[in-house]
Parts: structure tokens; sequence; C-alpha cells
């Protein structure tokens, strides 16, 4: 990167590496643990370590900064207040080998915009997910010293910093705030875009202010940051027979999201998730294979609005009225549940309403409806050969209010 030219009075290196060194930090702060990360190690081919500053007292490495600047200032100074930043001086002043990259949220990128601009700009809109790091415009003194000491700047979605999350509730137990995790989604995006192997990779667990509210949006959307999971919109033939075709043609795949209601007498379009193993490559496949089955196939993965909102309002009420029995189903959270479901159930009545979505229990549980008169002793026979727990629950009051034709 190039180097900028320093601010008039701008402290050089040194002597912020001086200011840090004699700063009473550890009056208040805790000596946080440089911990292992086993797992992601294990799957990424490098060392991978993280900083446990979400340990200190405040839940945040901004402890450090704040109480060593406030301690120097006179009276007059604090009541003015403060501001705190980005630790690459100290770390280039005593090992400049190593390199330090800088991580941004994609929807609050104000240094990535400021190296674009060659000076400090004013974002259009910042993005709140992240909100420990939604910035307008970075302060002019710390666009200097990111210029001058970080060897790279790495961008992240939404859905990679969910992944990073997960990451470290798996790997340490931690629970971060999805600003405090940004550094570790930064970091698996620079391993995977330089192939990097053998490699020693610390980052900043930097906090764990979490609204607790936000682990659901977390726990949805951390499996398509990872690329484990496609989400796909299929138009299928509505005939007896087609959703088990579908299902057979996606082989041993695991199904974690189903969604249908009957609309239309000739086609039928299902919103349905995939998990993956082997990331994009495998999406494509799986879609180039459901093509090859005479199914046309929209790749949702990427659509925003598609994962925000469209797959919670799938379905609604059929276009006709449907002498119509809907059941809820509980059985095991393995491959091939789903197969054997459509299976031991067979192709003798048409199935009206589906949704399933997994949530990483032992359990899936399923709502189904299907066109049935009033007595069908055959059909109760199939479901008991089935063996999952299930209940009618025609009667539901949601079901009437919102489905039912």
């Amino acid at each position: 990167m190039a180097v900028s030219q320093p601010l008039p009075d701008a402290p050089c290196g040194a002597q912020y590496l001086r200011a840090v060194l004699r700063w009473p930090v550890y009056e208040v702060v805790q000596v946080t643990p440089l911990q292992a990360m086993n797992k992601i190690s294990a799957r990424l081919g490098n060392t991978i370590l993280v900083k446990r500053e979400d340990r200190q007292p405040v839940h945040s490495f901004k402890l450090r900064g704040a109480y060593a600047m406030i301690a120097s200032l006179g009276e007059e100074q604090k009541a003015r207040g403060v501001v705190t930043a980005a630790v690459a001086v100290l770390i280039k002043q005593l090992m400049p080998q190593i390199k330090v990259i800088g991580v941004e949220a994609a929807d609050s990128a104000c240094l990535r915009a400021a190296l674009d601009a060659g000076q400090p700009v004013d974002l259009s809109r910042v993005g709140l997910f992240a909100e420990g790091v939604a910035v307008k415009r970075i302060g002019d003194e710390t666009f200097r010293l990111c210029r001058q000491y970080l060897d790279d700047v790495i961008t992240v979605d939404s859905d990679a910093i969910c992944a990073a999350v997960k990451d470290l509730f798996e790997d340490v137990r931690a629970i971060a705030e999805p600003s405090g995790a940004l550094a570790l989604a930064g970091l698996k995006k620079y391993v995977q875009r330089h192939n990097l192997q053998g490699e020693h990779l610390a980052h900043v667990l930097s906090g764990a202010n979490l609204n607790f509210h936000g682990l659901r949006y977390v726990s949805e959307r951390c499996e398509l940051g990872e690329q484990r999971e496609a989400l796909l919109a299929v138009t299928i033939p509505e005939q007896q027979g087609s959703f088990l075709k579908f299902c057979q043609l996606l082989g041993g795949r695991a199904v974690t999201e189903f969604n249908y209601r009957y609309a239309d007498a000739n086609n039928a379009c299902i919103f349905v998730g995939v998990r993956l193993t082997s990331g994009h490559a495998e999406r494509l496949e799986i879609i180039d294979e459901l093509n090859r089955g005479g199914y046309q196939v929209v790749d949702l993965s990427d659509d925003e609005m598609a994962k925000l909102h469209v797959r919670y309002m799938v379905g609604g009420r059929p276009s006709r009225a449907l002498c119509e029995r809907l059941y809820s189903f509980e059985f095991p959270e393995s491959p091939g549940a789903l197969l054997k479901f459509l299976q031991t159930l067979g192709t003798g009545w048409n199935i009206s309403l589906f949704h399933y979505r997994s949530h990483g229990t032992d359990f899936g549980r399923v709502l189904a409806g299907f066109e049935l008169s009033q007595t069908e002793p055959e059909f109760e026979q199939h479901l008991q050969a089935l063996g999952y727990d299930c209940h009618d629950e025609t009667d539901n009051p949601a079901f009437r209010f919102f489905l039912q034709g």
C-alpha cells in the first residue's frame, strides 16, 4: 500500500509504541488468553488462534484504548469526549515481519471507500448488523495509520459474519457480537483468497455485547455464509409422484428446508434448501442435475430478499377449495428421513401443502397437507407404517385463518 503523508504534528510509530507501553491500562483490563481454535484450524489447514478480548470486564477490547487515553487527559479534555481506535502500529513497531490485515463489514466499509478515494469520505448509508463497526466516515488519523501500516483490507458480508459467530461458539464456546466475529470472517476469506496452508494466523475477538434476539438471524444465515446450504426455487409438474421424483434426484443429500403450497393445476413452485459439503461447486452440480431431470431451477442462495422475506411467505391459500387434512410430523433429523416419508406414504394422495426447516435438533418438524376425504383408512395405515410421531392439525385456527382454502 502507498504511504500517506503524515498530518501536521502527527505522532510517529515509535511515539505511539512508547505511549502504548507506558499507559497504565492493566490497572483495569485483563491479560486475555490467545486461544487455539482446533476445529477451524483442521478445516482450514492453518493454525488459527483467537485473542479473547470478549473476556474483558466490559466484554470488548475497546476498554484498552479508552482507559489509556482517558487516563492521560485533563478534566477539560475529558469533558469534550473521546474516540478510540483499528492495533497495527504496535505490531508493526515490534514485529514488522507480521502481516496485519484490516477487516470491514461490506455494508459499512468506510476504510475501503477512503482507500479508493485517497482520503476519508462519507458513506451514503451504513449497515447496522455489525453495529460496533458501523462508521460512516473514518477519522483522518486512523486513515493515515491504516494506510501506512495495514498490509491488506478485506470486506465480508453479513452471512460470512454469521458463519464466524457460529465458528467461535463451536470451537471455544464464545458468543461473539457480529462486529466481534468480524476479524475471523475476514481471516477465513483471506485464507481462501490466497490459498494459505500451514500458516499461524491470529484474530481478535473484539466484543461479546450481543443482542440475544439477534441469534435467530445468525442461526438462519450462518450456513449460507459458509456456503453449506443452497436455496433454490424449483418448478415441478403438479401431478402425483413429482415430489418423490424430485427428492430422489437429490440423492442422499440432506434437505434443510422445503416450502410448498398448492396454487395451480399444472405446475408447482417449491422453495427448497439443500445442505452442501463442498460449497459453490456442489451447488452448481445440484442445479445441473435438476435441469437434466427436466426441472426449471432458479438459484436464490445469494438473493437477499429471498433469504430475508420470501422463504417465510411461501404458500398462502390455494386457488381453489380443497378437501384437505393437515398433519404435523416429527421425524429423525438424518439423511433419507424425508425420502422415507414420501416413499412410505406413496403417491396415492396429493400433497397440497408442505413446510420443513432444519433447526439442527435431533428431530425434524414437518407440516403437511393432503387432499383426503374425512375417512380414509388406507391413509391411516400408511401413517402407522411410517412410524413417525404425527398429529392431525386440521382444526388448528392458524390453519383455518391463513392457509385453508
